[in-house]
């Protein structure tokens, strides 16, 4: 097999090739299918590309994960492993590439202490990309400022878009989420030999894989797999097994397909993935920006009366992962910079009649206002409020739901370029990588330190003392705002509680 290439669309991967030159020995550590080798960046062990799971491929696209074959010898870990994503997905924020390949089901660990009786706390993190896109290849996740502080960290794939949560009729659903499971029970049996103890994981993500995380909190079969939870930016995925089918049937005919997992997988290279694009775009009618509004992304965990039986939440509100400590917080200002190039248009139009085409009228606009008095010119008004249904309400409403163990948190530093405390601002703080390629295009020529300090070091406490280093939301609902200088406060979201229901 061709060997991956060192960079990719212009982004330098995690890869021996671009790490400097170290004068120990490879680490080398045994897992159930065989040896893997790794690679020294400084003092930390690196282990990419290490299968998790057997490539969905062939009759096994449509499947749960299944274990990887063993193999012989030594493998080689030193070099990015293929990703679900596939071909360019444009201008992102996180710079995500795409590695080629079919066996997708990849994790990297970051150690620095590759021995089997290291004990150090575990984080496992999710990446986001509306549970349709997004790598586990970008330099942003780059968990070696976790290793010197101490942590071993896991950043895992799975699978997105149709092949991970489209309705496949006969075949198991949220398949994607059935990864996520997979990798943490290969996590559970393989951590301790990276150096990690398997009785102190904690799971992490940001924007759909912080909605993953919420999930997997009140999901029953992941219980025993991890111990405490950190969310930004929670998209949470509320769909339905019906409109689930509606939607597979509809993808599978556009593809020009049954809706089978033996017709879907006889398709020529290429063919369903270019059928899925108008539905990953989504409905850009009116109607269809409400719904995303209201209920979040297209593709995700669907309520298929198997392994997801409620909506999370509910979940939630009956106790499930009650004993798991968690973090949640979301960004000021997520979403408004999508106003931005309708900045002079939107001074001349009142901020009342967007929010009522928009779904928000009558009384609970005019709380909202109330609850808002800030907030001043419509673009900045809608842009909160989108950035608050999408992501900020959240918040309140899984404390709420679990107050005793839940701590909160904002972020609301602005970007010097964008001038939001925009979505995604605050991964390169949270992984302390500052410098990685393209974190400066938001965060800066010369973001704060001090900033990174705070919110790195506040996740290296948590994972290892599974609680946050600030009051608990059951305290008068307080949350560490993240800025320079950060502060706590009461009262936290409570200019979103307008739009709880």
């Amino acid at each position: 097999m061709a060997r991956i290439p060192a960079v990719i669309g212009g982004v330098p991967l995690i890869d021996a090739r671009n790490a400097p030159a170290s004068d120990r020995a490879d680490p080398v550590v045994r897992i159930d299918a065989g040896s893997v080798r790794g690679f020294w960046r400084g003092e930390c062990a690196t282990f990419v590309g290490v299968p998790y799971a057997a490539p969905p491929t062939g009759p096994a696209a449509f499947a749960a994960p299944r274990p990887h074959p063993a193999w012989d010898g030594v493998r080689d870990a030193t070099c990015q492993g293929p990703t679900p994503q596939k071909g360019d997905h444009g201008v992102t924020l996180i710079p995500e590439p795409s590695v080629p390949g079919t066996s997708t089901l990849n994790v990297n660990v970051f150690t620095p202490d590759p021995s089997p009786d290291a004990g150090l706390p575990v984080l496992v993190y999710i990446h986001g990309g509306a549970y349709a896109s997004g790598s586990l290849a970008s330099p942003w996740y780059d968990g070696a400022a976790f290793a010197r502080d101490g942590v071993v960290t896991v950043t895992i794939s799975y699978r997105i878009a149709f092949a991970g949560f489209g309705w496949v009729e006969g075949s198991p659903q949220n398949r994607g989420l059935r990864d996520m499971l997979f990798a943490l029970e290969w996590v559970q049996r393989h951590i301790r030999a990276f150096g990690g103890d398997p009785g102190r994981v904690t799971i992490a993500g940001q924007s759909a894989g912080a909605g993953a995380v919420i999930t997997l909190l009140g999901l029953p079969p992941a219980q025993q797999l991890f111990h405490a939870a950190w969310g930004m930016s929670p998209s949470l995925a509320v769909i339905g097994a019906d409109e689930a089918r509606r939607l597979g049937a509809d993808i599978a005919r556009a593809a020009g397909s049954e809706n089978r997992a033996e017709a879907l997988g006889a398709l020529g290279r290429g063919v369903l993935a270019t059928a899925q694009k108008p539905f990953i775009a989504g409905d850009a009618s009116l109607r269809g920006l409400r719904r995303t509004l209201e209920a979040g992304p297209r593709f995700g965990p669907v309520i298929d009366g198997d392994l997801v039986e409620r909506p999370a939440i509910s979940a939630l509100r009956l106790g499930i992962g009650s004993d798991k400590p968690l973090a949640l917080g979301a960004l000021d200002d997520e979403f408004t910079m999508a106003l931005d190039p309708y900045a002079a248009a939107l001074r001349w139009i009142p901020s009342a009649p967007i929010l009522a085409l928009l779904g928000l009228s009558g009384s609970r606009r005019r709380a909202y206002r109330r609850a808002n008095p800030d907030l001043r010119g419509s673009r900045r008004v809608v842009g909160r409020y989108a950035t608050d249904m999408l992501f900020r309400r959240t918040v309140p409403r899984v404390a709420d739901a679990r107050p005793e163990r839940t701590w909160a948190h904002r972020f609301s530093w602005p970007s010097p370029t964008r001038g939001w405390a925009l979505h995604c601002l605050d991964v390169p703080f949270f992984f302390d990588v500052l410098g990685a390629h393209g974190a400066r295009e938001i965060a800066g020529e010369d973001p704060p330190q001090e900033l990174a300090d705070e919110v790195h070091g506040s996740a290296v406490r948590f994972v290892a003392d599974h609680a946050a280093p600030w009051a608990p939301w059951s305290d008068g609902r307080t949350a560490r705002v993240f800025d320079v200088p950060p502060r706590d406060e009461q009262g936290a979201y409570a200019e979103v509680r307008p739009l709880l229901r």
